[in-house]
């Protein structure tokens, strides 16, 4: 469901995320004895920073963490999700390779792609060690991470992206927002019989719901939707980050094609931007935290435009828990 980040950041990584390397631990005031400069970030927090490294200087031969504006409210936590920020820079040459200020969006008045992220989590788009220096920060926070691409990607390093091992890279990232919710958590109250024509949904705790197709029935030209728990949580808004439970069938043979519960619970996308299929966007935005919602998407908001997925044809039907927002 996630979109793919733009730019040369996507050629660095060579391998899963899976295989990132181990973070190293390190925090601010760890270059205390570290040779040669470090990156200087200007810029208020909400706007892309502005690099600057020293001329005719070098960098720092060891790992930088710096907090360059400290943010308020409670520290995140080593497994918090987050909503972040981020761009990333090669010191030589001042190289930007990608990040979140130049994401597009869907539609005019869209907001803008940002990543979301479950700290202790791999991530698609921040090598391990970026992310985990955002632990122990607060929200509103801007943080500066320089060091070579060997060290902060490690294996994963994809050499034919023109950055070596030994480029050193600045990162700054910004955590925008954090929320602490229990992977293993589920819609709490009686649910509604589905509506007539919908499918059936039975939603056994801790594992996929299982989810009936009605005999006979042809697959809805248009988005359907149905709420069968009423949560009394806070409203979804578009750009945040949603943090959900959800099974996923086809209709046309009523097979499971993916579920939360298969990765080890929640997960969390950013909704109302186009960076999850425009179902989910139309949806799930202006929902409420706590509803159980059922969706039935048809191709074209689903994955009909992608003709290389294997559900391009495919009207979708989710079960969709929703169990916070960040």
């Amino acid at each position: 469901m996630n979109y793919n980040t733009k730019r040369l950041v996507a050629a660095l990584l060579a391998v899963p995320a899976l295989l990132f390397t181990a973070a190293c631990g390190s925090d601010d005031g760890n270059n205390g004895d570290a040779a040669g400069g470090v990156a200087e970030v200007k810029g208020k927090v909400g706007a892309k920073p502005e690099i600057s490294v020293p001329k005719d200087g070098k960098p720092s031969d060891k790992t930088v963490v710096e907090t360059v504006s400290a943010g308020s409210g409670a520290p995140i936590k080593g497994s918090d999700f987050v909503r972040l920020d981020w761009t990333v820079e090669k010191w030589s040459g001042g190289q930007e390779l990608g990040g979140t200020w130049a994401a597009g969006s869907t539609g005019d008045n869209a907001p803008r792609r940002q990543s979301i992220e479950q700290i202790g989590k791999p991530s698609q788009q921040l090598p391990e060690k970026v992310l985990d220096a955002v632990k122990g920060k607060k929200p509103g926070s801007r943080i500066l991470v320089q060091g070579t691409a060997g060290d902060l990607i490690g294996q994963s390093l994809n050499t034919s992206s023109g950055i070596s091992a030994k480029d050193v890279l600045i990162w700054v990232v910004d955590p925008v927002g954090a929320a602490s919710v229990d992977v293993k958590g589920e819609a709490k109250g009686e649910q509604a019989a589905s509506e007539a024509g919908m499918p059936e949904v039975k939603s056994p705790s801790q594992k996929a719901a299982v989810i009936t197709v009605p005999k006979g029935e042809k697959a809805p030209k248009d988005l359907k939707q149905q709420v069968l728990i009423k949560g009394d949580g806070k409203k979804v808004e578009a750009g945040q980050g949603l943090i959900a439970q959800y099974t996923g069938v086809k209709w046309e043979d009523g097979k499971k094609f993916d579920s939360s519960w298969d990765h080890g619970g929640a997960t969390a996308f950013q909704i109302g931007n186009g960076s999850v299929v425009a179902g989910w966007d139309k949806g799930l935005v202006g929902k409420h935290v706590g509803d159980r919602v059922l969706l039935v998407i048809p191709p074209s908001l689903g994955y009909g435009a992608s003709p290389n997925s294997e559900l391009s044809k495919n009207t979708l039907v989710f079960t969709v828990d929703i169990l916070g927002t960040v």
